[in-house]
């Protein structure tokens, strides 16, 4: 069996003694501006690197899923699918790209995450899906693009969020190949900055509910923007319109946002959020939460509202206190480096009612644990607008807990117009389809 990889980034243990130093600068006891209360979490620890390792799925293996639930394969022999997207017509186009480089990672790690199939050259492309009868029709859509990720219908314009920039696409209903060259509507900083590091490359874009407006998620460059030199546009949503003007920074302080998602009940928008590394496995805990307008998270300098960076502490402590005095504080926490993605509420009837009324995340599981978290699809449940907690809802993506094997990786969420549930897992190639069938007497 393969041989887990644990692997050490650094000989510097960012330790306990930060807690005493926080409380003698007076660091532990400003409030956040906004929010619910910060949770108590635990002091810094020791960095950790183990990277799971990708052994794919027997034919006969699927995830499993809750009682009266059938998991089955929607497609498979895919390269690299990330996110996915339902066309009016239920067809399902498949962004499938990869992450190409990682700046600030030693070359050794470097070459085993290439030699895994974890680095390497993206796919560049959409493929679309057509569920038939007989099966699922699979047609290359769109080719050239850099790196694709999110993807959005306004009309009869498609729109594609490449790593540096959005393109618009003109688009015929059951199409199901695009030759045309696109429109480039908005650039993206992708590694300009940052010493051209291009770390959280994926760019999610959705569309708001009165169709008006495009909302786009741009990941950071780096972990914590230690040298300062990070785009200012980054770590942030924008808004903007569909042809690209009046763009504006929606929310700030966002280390890595991914998944978003409008609440239906409240119309409010919700993201995914991918918080720093190197602070041990415990702390800071990614997490979802309700984007406010003009609202502050944190990142670099604080995460969950008062809890400070220890470099930036070292760097710039006035910063840091600013930072307290303003972030606001996330919704809910999602483990730490579970590495939360994909972020649906769920607008079917298909499943039972209890699901009706929260979102589904999908987690792809992170290199920074032990023993890993996430690598599962959860079920957040809502009241009143707010999350109150989640419940696993996809499991089995780990095939040896100790070996450090996984079978695959959820990253995407769609449903299809009955209801059923569609997951990606990139490094499988696989897109699931999970559906209610009832729960036998």
């Amino acid at each position: 069996m393969p041989k887990s990889i644990s692997h050490s980034l650094s000989c510097i243990s960012v330790c306990r003694t930060f807690a005493g130093l926080f409380a003698a600068l007076g660091l532990m006891s400003l409030q956040a501006a906004e929010g619910p209360p910060p949770p108590e979490l635990p002091p810094p620890g020791q960095l950790v690197f183990r990277q799971p390792i990708n052994i794919g799925w027997a034919d006969e293996v699927t995830p499993s899923a809750p009682p009266g639930f059938i998991v089955e394969r929607f497609a498979d022999g895919l390269d690299h699918p990330r996110w996915l997207y339902v066309l009016p017509n239920d067809d399902v186009l498949v962004a499938q790209s990869q992450t190409e480089t990682m700046g600030g990672f030693p070359d050794t790690i470097l070459a085993q995450l290439t030699k895994q199939g974890l680095l390497g050259k993206s796919p560049n492309n959409i493929i679309l899906l057509r569920h038939t009868n007989t099966g699922t029709e699979k047609y290359v859509f769109i080719e050239g693009l850099n790196q694709p990720f999110g993807m959005a219908l306004i009309d009869s314009s498609l729109f594609v969020a490449n790593t540096n920039g959005v393109v618009r696409f003109a688009y015929r209903n059951g199409q199901t190949r695009i030759d045309a060259q696109p429109e480039k509507i908005l650039g993206i900083p992708a590694g300009e900055q940052s010493g051209h590091w291009n770390n959280h490359w994926t760019r999610n874009i959705v569309v708001s509910p009165d169709r008006r407006s495009l909302f786009l998620a741009v990941g950071s460059a780096t972990n914590i923007n230690q040298n300062g030199d990070e785009h200012p546009e980054r770590a942030a949503i924008w808004r903007l319109d569909p042809d690209g003007r009046n763009k504006k920074l929606f929310a700030t302080g966002l280390r890595n946002p991914v998944g978003m998602d409008f609440d239906p009940a409240t119309g409010n928008l919700w993201t995914t959020v991918n918080e720093r590394d190197g602070l041990g496995e415990l702390t800071p805990p990614d997490y979802l939460t309700r984007v406010v307008d003009g609202a502050f998270y944190g990142w670099p300098y604080v995460y969950f509202g008062t809890y400070p960076d220890p470099t930036h502490l070292r760097l710039d402590p006035d910063a840091v206190r600013s930072a307290q005095s303003s972030a606001r504080v996330p919704d809910l926490a999602v483990d730490a480096h579970s590495v939360p993605l994909g972020l649906l509420f769920y607008r079917g009837q298909q499943f039972p009612a209890s699901y009706r009324k929260g979102a589904f995340v999908a987690r792809r599981g992170g290199v920074s644990r032990t023993r890993f978290v996430g690598l599962d699809v959860i079920f957040v449940s809502f009241n009143d607008g707010q999350a109150r907690g989640y419940e696993s809802f996809l499991s089995g993506f780990v095939a040896d807990y100790d070996q450090g094997t996984v079978y695959g990786r959820p990253v995407g969420l769609a449903m299809l117009a009955d209801g059923s549930l569609l997951v990606s897992d990139d490094s499988a190639g696989i897109i699931w389809r999970v559906s209610f069938t009832g729960i036998d007497d």
